[in-house]
């Protein structure tokens, strides 16, 4: 399987490549072979006369590199220069790509962070697997949230296509994942057709089971209440590493839109993210 590793050659993503721990949970998720990419302003020139920027880029690839193949990925580096999001996604469609890996830094854990352009407009226009990872960004150094980046998921669904898609990832993450919660949040007023309390919990109990027969441990949770103030309680309650969801607008004609909910959980969540677009976004 491949990824596409966007890095910006900054502290923090290094400091979540140095993590063995976090690389040992890629290569259980079943990714063995990585294309590391740097994306450069269009309006920055290398090679000029007093200006070293294009070997730094070089030695700094070179060293993350490292890092990843002493883990034993295969890698390639990519330098291009363009519009990092569109970079991102086009390498990740010329790839065919399984899996995306941005980094979302924020001042701590604790507190509520913001979710950067480049990882906004990524989540916006993905049309393969998003992983964000969270690092956290203290007075003088970085820190990655969660190492066991897939050790306890909490899945979040609304029982449409796009979630039952996302619930897919769980064929990968049968190995790296112990513990499982699927969530599945009421309106406040049920709406016609969507599912009542019984209904919500037969369904949950369903998908728990395929998860138990993977060995899995599972509990299932039907709350009421808007949606994404319900998964960001039920991520404080059960405190998972990741929260899987489905994201929404892959569409041409909305192409720059994403989900309220899935923008508003990955910019607000503590944890990773792990968002999965519709299969006709590939």
């Amino acid at each position: 399987m491949r990824a596409v590793y966007a890095t910006d050659l900054s502290d923090s993503i290094e400091t979540a490549m140095s993590s063995r721990i976090c690389l040992e949970c890629l290569g259980r998720y079943g990714i063995t072979e990585v294309h590391l990419l740097n994306v450069t302003s269009p309006n920055v020139t290398t090679g000029m006369p007093g200006s070293d920027i294009g070997e730094q880029t070089k030695a700094a690839l070179e060293r993350q590199r490292r890092l990843l193949e002493e883990e034993g990925f295969d890698v390639e580096t990519n330098v291009v220069r363009g519009t990092p999001h569109r970079r991102i996604n086009g390498l990740a469609d010329k790839i065919k790509a399984d899996l995306i890996i941005v980094g979302s830094r924020g001042k701590s854990p604790l507190r509520e962070r913001f979710i950067g352009g480049t990882t906004r407009n990524v989540a916006r226009t993905a049309s393969r697997p998003l992983l964000v990872q969270r690092i956290a960004e203290e007075d003088d150094h970085h820190e990655v949230v969660n190492e066991h980046l897939f050790q306890r998921v909490l899945y979040a669904t609304d029982f449409s296509e796009n979630a039952e898609h996302a619930f897919e990832q769980f064929r990968y993450l049968d190995t790296p994942t112990q513990e499982a919660t699927l969530l599945h949040v009421r309106p406040p007023e049920r709406r016609s057709g969507s599912p009542g309390v019984e209904d919500a919990e037969e369904k949950l109990e369903a998908l728990a089971e395929r998860l138990r027969e993977k060995g899995i441990e599972v509990t299932t949770m039907v709350r009421e209440g808007e949606a994404v103030e319900e998964i960001l309680a039920a991520e404080a309650e059960v405190q998972p590493t990741t929260v899987l969801m489905g994201s929404r607008g892959r569409s041409r004609i909305r192409r720059l839109l994403l989900g309220s909910t899935s923008e508003s959980v990955t910019a607000r969540a503590n944890c990773n993210v792990l968002l999965v677009p519709p299969v006709g976004g590939r």
